[in-house]
């Protein structure tokens, strides 16, 4: 008797080595067209805003600029973190690096209702939000497009630390702000109407000067403005 066999299933062929590319072409489109939009790509900036204590000004524009979706970091640019207290004699102080929930709560069982009546909880409560601490300029390691400072003695700190090694540009932009609450509310939708201008703008540093005017005409905040180098 013959023996049967069982027929053995033909061999596997590999499939095919599939290669991403950032950038793929249409059946029927010219491939050129698409380095073309490669060419005309442009990375988002990265905003930073600074003022004195980190808390306030700097703190209310980096609130707006985040919820408007704008990628964006902030800063302070004095020895510590100073927070009004019981009497002008008398402010609260903390370290850079303090975390927000801590000082929350000290401030809260010194005096709840003098720092619920002054806005100091309120406005520490919306920075624990966002991030953790405030942050110092001066040890500040990441590289801005653009920073925005809320008043000139931080402008002039901002243009004397950096240091040139990189040789990569920096603008630095003040937008002179009382530092009250009502103040930074108000400069925080000025700021929002700075930076839409920047970032939609094809050529910042070409269009800087007619940004900075436009934005003079429609604000009433004093602007300096000064090109720096990391």
């Amino acid at each position: 008797m013959a023996s049967s066999s069982t027929p053995q299933p033909p061999p596997q062929v590999p499939a095919p080595i599939q290669v991403s590319s950032q950038y793929q072409v249409a059946p029927n489109q010219d491939p050129s067209s698409s380095m073309s939009s490669a060419a005309k790509y442009k990375p988002r900036p990265l905003f930073c805003v600074v003022c004195a204590s980190n808390q306030n000004r700097s703190m209310e524009a980096h609130n707006v600029l985040m919820k408007a979706g704008y990628r964006v970091i902030s800063y302070g640019t004095g020895s510590a973190v100073r927070l009004p207290g019981p009497s002008i004699d008398k402010p609260n102080i903390y370290a850079f690096g303090t975390p927000y929930e801590d000082m929350y709560n000290d401030l809260k069982s010194k005096n709840q209702q003098l720092y619920t009546q002054n806005g100091l909880l309120q406005m520490i409560d919306r920075n624990r939000k966002i991030k953790r601490a405030p942050e110092k300029w001066q040890e500040s390691k990441t590289m801005a497009d653009v920073v925005i400072t809320c008043e000139e003695r931080c402008f002039d700190a901002v243009c004397e630390v950096r240091g040139g090694d990189v040789n990569r540009s920096v603008h630095i932009i003040n937008v002179e702000i009382k530092d009250n609450h009502e103040e930074a509310l108000i400069a925080g939708r000025a700021i929002l109407d700075l930076v839409n201008a920047i970032e939609t703008a094809d050529d910042v540093d070409g269009d800087m000067e007619k940004i900075l005017r436009v934005q003079q005409e429609q604000h009433p905040h004093a602007l300096l403005h000064s090109v720096a180098f990391y």
